[in-house]
């Protein structure tokens, strides 16, 4: 069976095969439920087809947990990609016996490649160094903040998630969160304690939010938002999963608890039931935050806090698919998750944080910013405003006091008032909103007014329209440039300093590094840093070379 893909697949397929050529190691960034197996089983199915040696296995597929490793085998057998060519493999079992390898793939691909830390993949690496390596992640980050340059040479980023949404090759949002000022988010905040991950710690979690009035409040939730829906309820531990679910089923729900330590068959047996209709509700630790394909998800229940950017996007991934009947997904936000990272529809800076200039890491200065509201019940215990809110109406809320006081400055003639100015260059509209531009294409706004400055560009044939610059730091003093295309979006790149020219996508310029001015250069089409390059031509062909000799960033090599 050939590997039929979608339009941004085959931009994807187009994009790794030329980075590929300059590149040894690339990571790749899409979406949950937008075909990252599938781009895979493409890419497999190049390799599998050229003439191999003997002894040579063409491609090894590595995965961090068993439920991977049986998706991705169903799924190169459903593309008739054979066993003989491929081998998956567990991270762990594969280091284990790393010695005893006697194959030599051409192409490593490490699957959710957001949990290979340098200290245990490297060995990969050092391995097979003859081998091309491919990373697959919706999350590009980690909550510590370390890069992933020690292992992927460069990031290839896939549309965002509005534009998948847009496109409706993703599930619409329906997003109910807890209010700001509820009893829930006072005891988030109380969360003082954090494991060895960095993330909250589970035994102060479970101490805290494992009561009878958070399970009554999430049943009350579910009933009130998703009653009769199936879905996914994510726990803190296993004792807190079984509580959902005994309190779920005691009310008359056809719920099942799913653990890491569920033997394999029962858990098999358990999500086919949930495929079948006899389960509407999987409760899990964990378990299904990777590696659970089933679009027929129609609400997500998170009740375990996170810091962790990742583990907050690949839960309520799984709910994203689009299934036929199914106009959006609901998230049931019980611990308030999006106060502490915003929607997962927000504009994210993979590029910065697969570099490890920004952690994977959620902000807890947004909770309990306004008064609680509370009152004393009949017994005697304190109870504190519960209810659960569309997030959408806390927008419209937000966006008629910005009204309102738009209008108030409007009419004491302030000077930041101003009426909105455009200017229109073909399908892109550069709009100013209270001393911002912003940019719009078709009349929908793909930049919001963020910017202090657009600068058009005439480069003919150059899928770029301008520079944009954006106030940084603390104070805002501190600039820095990005570059809009010519659909509109912002390639969150960070040029400094001057500008110097634009050369087949390359980007110099030189910024300001302790009281001197130093050379560097973007490579738009790589979207990798340099310092300074050299132009060269071999035989009438253009090559960018860094200062150092280390990188070429042109050749004519082909996948």
């Amino acid at each position: 069976m050939d590997v039929t893909l979608r339009e941004y697949q085959l931009d994807m397929l187009s994009r790794l095969e030329k980075v590929w050529k300059q590149n040894r190691s690339v990571m790749v960034q899409m979406p949950t439920g937008t075909g990252k197996t599938h781009l895979m089983a493409k890419v497999i199915s190049k390799v599998t087809s050229f003439p191999q040696k003997e002894k040579v296995t063409s491609v090894l597929v590595v995965a961090h947990r068993r439920e991977l490793l049986e998706q991705i085998k169903q799924t190169l057998a459903t593309f008739g990609i054979s066993e003989r060519q491929v081998r998956v493999e567990s991270i762990q079992k594969l280091i284990k016996h790393i010695d005893e390898a006697d194959f030599y793939p051409s192409l490593v691909v490490v699957d959710e490649a957001h949990h290979a830390l340098a200290a245990t993949y490297k060995v990969l690496w050092e391995k097979w160094p003859d081998a091309r390596f491919l990373g697959l992640t919706a999350t590009p980050c980690r909550l510590s903040g370390e890069p992933f340059t020690n292992l992927f040479d460069v990031l290839l980023q896939s549309w965002s998630i509005n534009k998948f949404i847009k496109k409706e090759w993703l599930s619409d949002l329906d997003y109910i969160s807890v209010r700001q000022n509820s009893v829930t988010m006072s005891m988030v905040a109380s969360l003082t304690k954090r494991g060895t991950d960095g993330d909250f710690q589970t035994k102060q979690m479970a101490t805290v939010l494992d009561t009878p009035e958070s399970l009554e409040h999430l049943y009350r939730s579910y009933k009130q938002y998703a009653d009769g829906k199936k879905g996914i309820v994510y726990a803190i531990n296993v004792v807190h999963a079984r509580h959902i679910a005994d309190y779920y089923l005691a009310k008359g729900l056809r719920c099942a608890v799913i653990d890491s330590k569920t033997p394999t068959r029962e858990r098999e047996e358990l999500v086919e039931d949930y495929r079948q209709q006899a389960l509407d509700i999987l409760v899990n630790v964990d378990i299904f935050s990777e590696g659970f394909d089933v679009p027929a998800v129609e609400f997500i229940q998170l009740a375990r806090p996170t810091l962790s950017l990742s583990k907050y996007y690949q839960q309520i991934g799984r709910g994203m698919r689009i299934s036929k009947g199914k106009d959006n997904v609901i998230i049931l936000d019980q611990v308030g998750l999006y106060l502490i990272f915003g929607l997962p529809t927000m504009e994210r800076d993979w590029q910065a944080m697969f570099r490890g200039e920004i952690k994977g890491k959620g902000n807890l200065k947004n909770l309990l910013t306004r008064p609680l509201d509370w009152w004393e019940s009949v017994d005697g215990r304190i109870l504190v405003n519960e209810e659960m809110v569309r997030v959408s109406e806390i927008q419209a809320e937000e966006e008629a006091r910005r009204k309102e006081r738009l209008d108030n400055a409007r009419r004491k003639g302030k000077q930041f008032a101003r009426r909105r100015e455009r200017e229109i260059y073909g399908k892109i509209e550069v709009f100013r909103e209270l001393g911002l531009y912003g940019i719009k294409v078709g009349g929908e706004v793909t930049c919001p007014p963020k910017f202090e400055a657009i600068e058009k560009m005439d480069w003919l044939g150059k899928p770029y329209f301008g520079l944009a610059t954006i106030p940084t730091g603390r104070t805002g003093k501190d600039r820095m440039r990005t570059v809009i295309t010519k659909d509109g979006e912002d390639l969150h790149t960070r040029i400094t300093g001057e500008l110097l020219k634009v050369d087949d996508d390359v980007f110099e310029y030189r910024q300001a590094e302790r009281g001197r001015f130093v050379p560097m250069a973007w490579d738009a089409r790589y979207d990798r840093y340099y310092g300074e390059v050299q132009h060269l031509r071999i035989g009438g062909t253009p090559f960018f070379v860094d200062k150092r000799g280390t990188y070429t960033l042109r050749s004519t090599d082909t996948f």
